[in-house]
């Protein structure tokens, strides 16, 4: 299931994203070792539980909740994660390429370097927290929401974002060259830095200070010479 998300929507004729409200049933604890490649997970509670370096390539998550959990070179490439919530997830190079995350609420996470190039996101709450070197090229992201968390020098680079809102986070050093952007919300950004691809913003809306901001960016993007 999912609700409208109301943040910046009465402001501008944007369509406001979807949220996910993810209902977990009663879950048992995993104790089963390591992650497997192609391994069906269903109804489990991962509690600090150490993953890294695991290998689960192509695994399912359906219902499942991932709290304290580590994630360090952790190999999730193709995993397919749906109607789950991972709450202080933490680590380095977390491979999630390809993945596909649906109907899910990442809260509190620490990570760097996490890699979800090529992956689908659709209903998804990125809430608190930080991340840094978010590398999200040539995804696909729809009516995902980041809310209330710090994002260092994520990567945007070829994506294709729809209904996707910015809330009360830091934004810096953001990569969207190639992007295609619509109904993208970035007015609730705390800090907006973009340092590429200000010129894909075409389908965002941005607020008259953050465009203050963004000027001697657009110029340069623009070829515009700003001179006294």
């Amino acid at each position: 299931m999912a609700r409208r998300a109301t943040g910046g929507t009465g402001r501008a004729k944007t369509a406001g994203a979807r949220r996910p409200e993810v209902r977990l049933p009663e879950l048992e604890p995993y104790d089963e070792g390591e992650l497997e490649p192609d391994g069906d997970y269903d109804g489990l509670e991962f509690r600090a539980a150490d993953l890294a370096g695991q290998d689960g390539a192509g695994a399912r998550f359906l219902d499942c909740a991932l709290t304290d959990c580590v994630l360090d070179e952790t190999r999730l490439p193709h995993a397919r994660f749906l109607d789950s919530v991972l709450t202080g997830a933490r680590g380095v190079g977390t491979d999630l390429a390809d993945a596909t995350l649906r109907d899910v609420e990442l809260r509190d996470a620490r990570l760097g370097g996490t890699q979800l190039h090529g992956a689908v996101l659709e209903r998804v709450l990125i809430r608190g927290g930080k991340i840094d070197y978010l590398n999200l090229r040539m995804a696909k992201l729809t009516d995902v929401v980041f809310e209330g968390c710090v994002l260092v020098e994520p990567d945007f680079g070829e994506a294709s974002l729809t209904r996707v809102e910015f809330v009360d986070c830091a934004l810096t050093g953001a990569d969207f060259g190639g992007a295609t952007l619509k109904d993208v919300d970035l007015r609730g950004a705390a800090t907006l830095e973009i340092t590429r691809g200000v010129g894909r913003l075409a389908g965002a809306v941005i607020s008259p200070a953050q465009l203050v901001d963004l000027a001697p960016v657009l110029a340069l993007e623009l070829g515009i010479r700003v001179e006294g």
